[in-house]
């Protein structure tokens, strides 16, 4: 009897030791022409374990889903309607003084495209350039 009883403890200890997961707010951009559309999109991501609400603005082509989910299994099982999805790609733009990052002209109003996707690529290529002509690289260009 005292087998099960450590068994059970054990169990419990191993429940409490998982990590919870924390409430996120996923945003999505996902193509929606019709009602139709609209519905398989809230229904396939309303039934996710964990999900809170699911809010869909078609005009925007904007699904946001709150709760305790992940982005990744939010954004594959959004995939899993057939439909093109992608993470949101538009941040607010408040500053009018400053000209905008990146220029859309399918984002909202409002909107820019969100730049830091775009930046971190750039930039260890940007050192690569240069060094390709340093002295100090022994494979460098020879007509110098």
């Amino acid at each position: 009897m005292g087998g099960v009883a450590s068994e059970l403890v054990g169990a419990s200890r191993e429940r409490q030791s998982r990590k919870r997961k924390q409430f996120h707010t996923v945003e999505l951009k996902i193509r929606m022409d019709c009602d139709g559309c609209e519905l398989k999109v809230r229904n396939t991501l309303a039934r996710m374990r964990g999900v809170e609400s699911v809010e869909i603005n078609r005009k925007q082509q904007k699904v946001t889903v709150k709760g305790f989910v992940e982005a990744q299994r939010v954004l594959r099982r959004a995939q899993s309607t057939g439909k093109r999805v992608e993470l949101w790609p538009y941040v607010p733009y408040t500053n009018l003084y400053v000209a905008p990052p990146v220029y859309d002209k399918r984002a909202p109003p409002g909107h820019v495209r969100r730049v830091d996707a775009l930046i971190a690529p750039a930039a260890g290529q940007e050192e690569h350039l240069a060094t390709l002509f340093s002295d100090d690289n022994p494979n460098a260009c020879s007509l110098m």
